[in-house]
């Protein structure tokens, strides 16, 4: 049929900020998709609220609108762009439950827009849990006992059929969002109730219970020939009953009979067949009894989903591209297969290699929510790994998580693995529930000669896996007793995946010593491709991993290389951005001319798509790892500071190596982070720092914390996204701290800053060629200090610093960047406090807010740095002075504590967001709101609102409880507070703190009195009180700030909502506006 020619502009939907169960994979899928259809000559409008994304850069679309992915603002986009279709399928649940409520709200029949990749039906079918499970029956497939709830009587009613475990899936949800696993009532109807709030259509799906059962997923495509291709298996290690994305995975499915694999994939066609994807792909999730090999279909998302990145990168077949070609009226025969540019999309992938994907969690942040897994997702990122064999790969994931593990190892302690002790019985308990840990609580229990049979008994992990993982550990036993290991010995180790430092281990060697005995022995990797086929056909496209076969398909170019380091797996405090960072290096080399070689283990990410790089390893970022390919490629240099810590932390052991680091030394990266070094610095240069000390012990800290003055903030060094970092106002704190939170040692000593309360914190981003140095932005933050930047929002150009201290600010960072040598780009913190600027921090690399500042200022600092860094000035590339926008950028981040209940939502000096969007404006109010609204911190524009806030912030509260009472709402206040408020003349309904009796202020949130909530808690210890109002107020979706100043802005903000209409801008049409150099 070929490529539709009655479409002309096509609008994408992007899926948003990244949140648990929805992350940088659709950044990935969004950018796949506008580049294929611009390809085809397609006029591409993309919309989405998240700036650290490439697919936002105003190169990927015609037309980039960065506004909130809401119904409303998607209309108004509609209306200005007129599109003749929308792509709904690459942007997550978000895109899809956007263009359903478009479709039913008949805005786009109204504007004559129609939906293309999946049809509302189609979509309707996939994800309302009651339509597909009737579906399914007219296909002969069967489903989990149960049925559809809309209320918590209709569940209880279906729970009598079902009895306990019972399973609940709400429908039109992400990453599980609102489900679970019940027990017993209580969880039942807390599981229930969360699920229907959650559900867009309130309705949930109970199910009898298939705990225990094995799960799988196919990748399907469909054209609108009715030709199927199944792209990819994917099979979970962890039995039913842990979502999909928090479970350990294996492509291709390693367990199946071939007669059950048939089955499943017959099945699967009928299922995309039936619900009527008619040109696109879908993630078809199953479940089979071990016991009889009893088959159910569970799910469907007719959509690229979190899966379809993972099955791209694992086959190099380009999922969300094709999908997109489909979309547009291709059949699968007539595209063809850019690996192999001779095959076309109709071939299926086949794999000679296994694929393991492990995900990383951050339990860490989130002391107070359970680490059980369940059906709702809670993992914040994953590595992927590929070798010849699943030990090869296992091993070679576990170790690409960069969790301090090299491999498949045990904690040093019981509690690492979590497990209160190291008895028999502790094990056995923590072995019948799923955690993060689980995997290497199986370790222990191998060890232990526990047999498999029983292990499999207490998980219900298939005993196949079970197997492989004893016989890992029986090659560690063998290796450790042999006298003197031959070259033949390491190289059977090394297929199995151990790495250079587990090998140390086992024998007692240091890495570096089993380095050298394994190069003179000549065992050194070998890459392979991959290649979509088996190696049938010969592939065009360096996509490469390692393995210790004999075969090499790795020629060098002998072209002038670059080697970029990525990020690796996603977490909290080191996220997409730094992906993004290195993205544009790549993008900038390659125009340079250089061959670009890309080292990353993520497979969410834009930076492992085949296409991006000219060379691509998906390879673990360790010393071992990297030392090998950069040992191989020969490059000019290696990039380190565009992927955040990850490859900072290699930056000394590589240099040792007597590899060249391209851009800023590592002796300046080195003098930011040693605490002393830094100081002298700061001292020569007459900087104001906050009075500081550092500490390796117990006494010191108390010795620093006393001769500085409480409060302190105090935190390790060298880690990223305030990792334990942490106020604190005594000596009993500071030895609790010790106690929990810092691993100290002298090479890293913890770090004691006087606490500057009632400053604003400011971040300045800026780039540097060794000689000059430029100012990419200057950004106010918006929380108080104290509060973690990257979970503070932020504000492009700033609007309450004086003039006198952003000159100060400037000059002061240009001196840091010239004093540190600095050639690339360079962040650093600031505190103003009585009009006195402090330097809180220097990094010099690249900054999460990079991202941020390139799209409010119009120029791509990333790609600018990575030319400087290979020799050019910033005259050069084009950068000679600061832009200053005349409009305003808001940046505002996302956080996850809907997921884990029981959590405060308080913020603090360690970073818990996820992710972040953008709001962009004429003016603050404006710009304000639309963060928030991209945030899904929908403002209230009347009703009442409640002010309990710690008597040092009862003055400041008073202006903005005044302009709240003008623009009409209802003022609560508990007792203390309205006192105060009332003698100054504002009027205010007390309320009684919880504790003080009923009613109280909490039944007002919950009879649903309360629309905003204003609760500042006090300094050293947030009151039970706090505490219980801020989590009902997550609960029941009451806005809330923690904070006066986010207070004010929420007050400028509802103020531009009730005065004045949305209006949309593309940031190409904002860009133009600027008086850009570049």
């Amino acid at each position: 049929m070929g490529r539709r020619a009655d479409l002309h502009r096509i609008l994408i939907i992007g899926s948003g900020p990244i949140v648990i169960g929805q992350a940088a994979e659709f950044d990935y899928s969004g950018t796949q998709a506008a580049r294929a259809l611009r390809e085809e000559g397609y006029e591409v409008i993309l919309v989405n609220s998240n700036p650290a994304t490439i697919m936002t850069d105003p190169e990927v679309a015609d037309r980039t609108y960065i506004e909130p992915v809401t119904p409303e603002f998607v209309e108004l986009i509609i209306e200005k762009e007129k599109p003749d279709a929308l792509l709904p399928t690459v942007g997550g649940q978000t895109a899809l439950n956007v263009a359903m409520a478009l479709s039913a709200s008949g805005a786009l029949e109204r504007h004559g827009v129609e939906l293309i990749g999946a049809n509302a039906r189609a979509i309707a079918i996939a994800e309302d849990r009651k339509l597909f499970a009737e579906a399914m029956v007219r296909i002969g497939l069967t489903v989990a006992e149960g049925g559809i709830a809309t209320t918590l009587a209709e569940a209880e009613h279906i729970l009598e059929r079902t009895g306990y475990p019972a399973i609940i899936r709400p429908s039109f949800t992400l990453g599980g969002s609102g489900g679970g696993v019940a027990y017993n009532r209580e969880e039942f109807e807390d599981i229930v109730q969360r699920g229907l709030d959650e559900s867009p259509n309130t309705q949930v799906l109970i199910e009898r219970s298939v705990l225990g059962w094995k799960e799988f997923e196919l990748e399907v495509m469909r054209d609108h020939d009715d030709n199927v291709v199944i792209v990819c298996s994917i099979e979970n290690l962890d039995p039913m009953g842990v979502h999909t994305g928090d479970s350990i995975t294996v492509a291709p499915a390693m367990t199946l009979t071939d007669r059950e694999y048939q089955k499943m994939r017959d099945a699967a066609c009928a299922v995309i067949r039936e619900v009527g994807v008619a040109a696109g792909g879908c993630n078809i999730q199953f479940a089979v009894n071990p016991v009889d090999g009893e088959m159910i279909v569970i799910e469907m998302n007719p959509r690229v989903s979190r899966s379809s990145a993972l099955a791209s990168k694992a086959t190099g077949f380009p999922i969300a591209r094709i999908g997109a070609k489909l979309a547009v009226g291709y059949r699968l025969d007539e595209i063809p297969n850019d690996i192999t540019k001779t095959t076309p999309a109709s071939f299926e992938p086949v794999l000679d290699y296994v694929v393991v994907k492990v995900p990383r969690f951050a339990f860490e942040k989130f002391p107070k929510a359970s680490p059980l897994l369940t059906t709702q997702m809670k993992s914040v990122g994953e590595s992927m790994a590929i070798g010849r064999t699943f030990k090869e790969a296992f091993q070679k994931g576990m170790r690409a998580l960069e969790i301090g593990r090299s491999g498949w190892t045990t904690g040093v302690r019981p509690q690492d693995d979590r497990l209160p002790d190291d008895t028999d019985a502790a094990l056995r308990g923590a072995l019948r529930q799923p955690t993060p840990e689980r995997v290497f609580q199986v370790r222990r229990a191998l060890e232990r000669d526990m047999s498999v049979a029983e292990v499999y008994e207490l998980t219900a992990i298939d005993p196949w896996f079970l197997e492989q993982m004893r016989e890992l550990i029986e090659s560690e036993r063998v290796y450790a007793a042999l006298e003197k290991p031959s070259a033949a010995d390491v190289r059977r180790m090394k297929r199995m995946g151990f790495s250079d430092a587990q090998l140390g281990v086992i024998r007692g060697q240091s890495e570096s010593d089993v380095r050298a005995m394994r190069w003179s022995m000549g065992v050194r990797p070998a890459y392979k491709m991959v290649d979509t086929c088996a190696g049938e056909f010969p592939s065009e496209t360096p996509y490469l991993y390692s393995s210790y076969d004999e075969e090499d398909e790795s020629p060098r170019s002998g072209r002038k290389s670059v080697v970029i380091l990525g990020s690796g797996p996603n977490r909290i405090g080191q996220g997409v951005e730094f992906d993004y960072c290195c993205v544009r290096a790549v993008m900038a080399l390659r125009e340079a001319g250089y061959e670009t070689i890309m080292i990353n283990s993520n497979p969410e990410t834009v930076s492992t798509d085949y296409d991006t790089s000219d060379k691509l390893y998906f390879e673990p970022l360790t010393l071992e790892d990297v030392l090998e390919i950069v040992e191989r490629e020969k490059p000019i240099g290696v990039i380190v500071q565009l992927g955040g810590q990850t490859p900072l932390k290699l930056t000394r052991p590589l240099e040792a190596a007597g590899v060249r680091i391209l851009g800023t030394s590592p002796d300046a990266i080195d003098i930011a982070e040693d605490r002393r070094r830094f100081d002298k610095i700061v001292r020569e240069l007459h900087i104001e720092q906050p009075p500081n000390g550092t500490a390796s012990s117990v006494e010191e800290a108390i010795e620093a914390a006393e001769r500085i003055g409480y409060p302190v903030l105090v935190r390790p060094s060298y880690v990223l996204g305030g990792r334990a970092m942490m106020i604190v106002y005594d000596a009993d704190s500071l030895r609790d701290y010790f106690a929990t939170a810092a691993r100290v040692s002298e090479q890293r000593p913890v770090l004691i800053d006087r606490f500057l309360e009632d400053a604003f914190e400011a971040d300045v981003d800026a780039i540097s060629d060794g000689k000059d140095v430029v100012i990419g932005g200057i950004m106010q933050h918006i929380e108080d200090a104290g509060i973690h930047s990257g979970d503070s929002a932020c504000v492009l150009p700033p609007y309450l610093i004086g003039e006198a201290a952003m000159q100060t600010m400037r000059d002061q960072t240009v001196a840091l960047a010239k004093a540190l040598g600095v050639i690339g780009l360079i962040n650093v913190q600031y505190a103003i406090k009585d009009g006195v600027v402090y330097v809180l921090e220097v990094n010099p690399r690249a900054s999460r807010t990079i991202p941020f500042v390139s799209k409010a200022i119009g120029v791509p600092l990333a790609s600018l740095a990575a030319r400087v860094m290979l020799g050019e000035s910033l005259a050069e590339v084009g950068l000679t002075e600061e832009i200053i926008p005349t409009h305003v950028s808001v940046k505002e981040a996302v956080f996850p504590f809907n997921k884990f209940p029981g959590t405060d939502p308080v913020l603090g000096p360690e970073m818990r967001s996820t992710g972040e969007v953008m709001g962009i404006s004429e003016s603050f109010g404006w710009s304000f709101a639309k963060a928030q609204l991209a945030a899904s911190n929908g403002l209230p524009l009347h009703g009442g609102m409640l002010i309990t806030v710690n008597d040092h912030d009862k003055a400041n509260v008073t202006p903005i409880a005044r302009r709240f009472q003008e623009m009409g709402f209802r003022l609560l206040a508990t007792t203390g507070t309205a006192k105060y408020l009332r003698a100054r003349g504002i009027p205010v309904t007390p309320v009684l703190k919880v504790y003080e009796g009923r009613p109280n202020c909490l039944d007002a949130v919950l009879n649903g009195e309360v629309q905003l909530l204003i609760n500042t808690p006090l300094g050293k210890h947030s009151q039970v009180d706090d505490y219980v109002l801020r989590e009902a107020a997550l609960r029941n979706k009451v806005a809330y700030t923690t904070t006066l100043s986010a207070a004010n802005a929420a007050c400028d903000a509802i103020l531009a909502l009730k005065s004045r209409k949305a209006t949309v801008k593309s940031l190409q049409e904002w860009q133009r506006e600027l008086e850009v150099p570049v």
